[in-house]
């Protein structure tokens, strides 16, 4: 456990109502730490962008830090884990969303930067249609010889499936839950729960005593979205988390798949949407996603190259870029984002001025690697 003093301001901050994670990782930048955001005068506060009356006064009022001093002890007493966003054990693909939680509590035994990341997420009304392809993808997956990472919500319907088929398959998964770890929601999966902290683990950014509201579950939604490297919808109506989940993704710059259905199928719709409108790559099996996301080591044939101009020059933010690419032969969005230090909105808008006048070619899977006219400079 981290330091108990230092760790109280972490906690207490994302306490103070209406903060938001932005804003929260705002006032530690302009203060200078998460402690000194406690100790700013009013006055102070209120030059910080973003920050009015109701949010200084908030920041100034110390009951959460009592507050923070009980979560504290609970942390302790069940061996969880709280991962602050400036930890090197902070999950790397988290870590480059804007909107990330400053705290994400963890309880389990796996790694949340695994090498291969992939969400499942979908209907609670799951059909047998829905939940026998999402078993066919996952044992897919196994017979490949591929070790992923699957992320759900724990919710009924394809969230378990997901879950169930991870362990099936030897997989480690992991539950991103809409409310605090004194509970389990819903409890019929407490079970579950228990069998995936074998080979897994539970997350969330809820403090204990967090119930399971509706808001929660769409706030959960980026965290699921922002651990993976991309993010398969299995069933969705028109409307609903999943859908939700997907757009976040996106937002993002992962990947989105999503399984086709009948046109006639209520469940299906919101998959069909995706996959009409671009947004989503169209997945009915294992050897799918494997191809969307470029997970067979060899690379689809060279696109047609474009001119690539002798007397280029490059921004601040390219330069960071090519240099990256140049040690390596192909490299994931994430990685090169992680070791430009470049947002994740940045890292894309560079990389495709970059691919447009020919300096980066891109692979599916959101992998990149520079032009064979460029590499060999």
């Amino acid at each position: 456990m981290q330091d108990d003093n230092l760790l109280r301001y972490k906690i207490a901050l994302e306490m103070i109502p209406h903060i938001g994670s932005i804003t929260a990782k705002r006032l530690i930048a302009y203060s200078g730490g998460v402690e000194e955001v406690f100790i700013q005068s009013k006055k102070a506060l209120l030059k910080i962008p973003g920050v009015g009356e109701a949010l200084a006064y908030a920041v100034s009022n110390q009951k959460v830090l009592d507050r923070a001093d009980k979560e504290i002890e609970f942390l302790q007493r069940y061996e969880i884990k709280p991962l602050y966003y400036l930890d090197e054990d902070y999950p790397y693909r988290l870590k480059q969303c804007d909107d990330s939680p400053i705290l994400l509590y963890y309880k389990g035994n796996t790694s949340l930067s695994h090498e291969k990341v992939l969400s499942i997420v979908g209907t609670r009304n799951a059909t047998e249609y829905g939940r026998e392809l999402c078993a066919t993808i996952v044992e897919g997956l196994r017979l490949k010889g591929y070790s992923v990472l699957i992320i759900s919500g724990l919710a009924h319907g394809i969230d378990t499936a997901a879950h169930r088929n991870a362990i099936k398959n030897g997989f480690p998964t992991v539950a991103v839950l809409a409310h605090g770890l004194n509970m389990i929601y819903p409890s019929a999966n407490r079970g579950l729960a228990k069998e995936m902290l074998a080979n897994g683990a539970l997350v969330t950014d809820f403090i204990t005593g967090t119930m399971p509201e509706r808001n929660n579950f769409l706030r959960r939604n980026r965290i699921i979205a922002g651990l993976a490297d991309a993010t398969l919808v299995v069933e969705s109506g028109e409307k609903g988390g999943a859908l939700v989940t997907a757009d976040l993704a996106f937002s993002y710059s992962r990947d989105v798949l999503a399984c086709p259905g009948r046109a006639t199928d209520k469940f299906s719709l919101g998959c069909n949407a995706l996959i009409r409108t671009n947004r989503a790559a169209l997945v009915e099996s294992a050897e799918d996603v494997e191809l969307a996301l470029n997970w067979n080591s060899g690379h689809p044939s060279v696109r047609s190259p474009q001119q690539l101009s002798i007397f280029r020059d490059f921004t601040s933010e390219e330069q960071l870029i090519v240099s990256v690419l140049k040690e390596v032969d192909s490299e994931s969005i994430d990685t090169i984002s992680f070791a430009t230090g470049l947002s994740m909105p940045a890292t894309s808008a560079t990389l495709l001025t970059l691919e447009f006048d020919g300096v980066v070619k891109s692979f599916p899977g959101k992998i990149y690697s520079l032009s064979n006219s460029y590499a060999l400079r």
